[in-house]
């Protein structure tokens, strides 16, 4: 346990093939603290089938049994260890990959050089939604919200998108250069649609609710909108997922200043970039019923 809490082992291994009550008892001890829980846990156990049912009773996440042919246990362990990592990189209330997974995404994409996009997705006023419906209601407009874009991007580029989701209201997710317009497009038309009816009808009706702003300040807060905002490296090269996720978050910031559900896309190329560029000078925003 002071190993675990200290740092994440790889995985460990309990030999219960002597003392199972003792051992299984550590296993379980393991598993409940929820910061040692995912750590992956092998039990040694003999050959009866109780000690198998006990070992998974107490939380183990493979059991190697006595007997067990060297290559098979091998691969057992193997599977167990890919199960931890999936399990790891993927968001528990959203099922979308985490941080991690983004980053190897555009590494990837950079990799093969093809003209991509990065879009970060994120929403606004939606700190004084949790503040006014409680936190129970925010996570129920987050799931929404990655569903949509799930279901956008899947089902406009298949297999050639990504969702990712980096915590709390803020997505990434990367999509073919030329699905920009359809992607965006359909996901903030989407939103604006599903947005109004995540509010009781009076203030559905009204458009707006009185709450207090970051400040403690008394104000009209708006429904929520949703602001995309896009980098590629269709006119400028792009060297890092950092550097993309930098970019991506400097067009989400614009975008979020400009009023309703909007996505801006860098249209900036690298003789042009420069550190006393203006940002308006490179945006350009897409907004519901924009022709395209």
């Amino acid at each position: 346990m002071s190993i675990g809490l200290r740092a994440r082992p790889r995985f460990v291994v309990f030999d219960a093939r002597r003392q199972a009550g003792p051992v299984l008892a550590a296993v379980h001890r393991l598993k409940k603290d929820s910061y040692t829980a995912v750590v992956p846990c092998a039990v040694l156990s003999g050959k009866k089938n109780e000690e198998l049912s006990e070992a998974f009773d107490a939380g183990a996440d493979e059991v190697i049994r006595d007997g067990m042919q060297p290559p098979e246990a091998v691969r057992r362990l193997t599977a167990m260890l890919i199960r931890s990592e999936r399990d790891l990189i993927v968001h528990p209330s959203t099922r979308l990959a985490g941080t991690s997974a983004i980053e190897s995404e555009i590494g990837r994409r950079l990799a093969l050089g093809e003209a991509f996009a990065v879009c970060y997705a994120d929403l606004d006023h939606f700190k004084e939604f949790n503040d006014r419906y409680s936190y129970n209601e925010g996570d129920r407009v987050i799931r929404i919200l990655a569903k949509l874009l799930h279901d956008v991007v899947k089902g406009t580029c298949g297999e050639d998108g990504f969702i990712g989701h980096i915590g709390g209201d803020d997505f990434i997710f990367v999509i073919p250069y030329n699905s920009i317009p359809s992607v965006c497009g359909e996901i903030v038309a989407t939103f604006d649609l599903l947005a109004p009816y995540q509010y009781s009808e009076q203030d559905r009706r009204a458009g707006y609710f009185f709450g207090k702003d970051r400040r403690g300040h008394l104000d009209r807060v708006p429904l929520m909108t949703l602001s995309i905002g896009v980098v590629t490296n269709l006119r400028r090269t792009l060297t890092s997922a950092r550097q993309a996720s930098q970019l991506a978050t400097e067009m989400k910031t614009y975008a979020k200043s400009l009023p309703g559900s909007v996505y801006t896309v860098d249209r900036r190329s690298d003789e042009r970039v420069t550190p006393q560029e203006p940002l308006p000078a490179i945006r350009d925003v897409r907004t519901i019923g924009e022709n395209e």
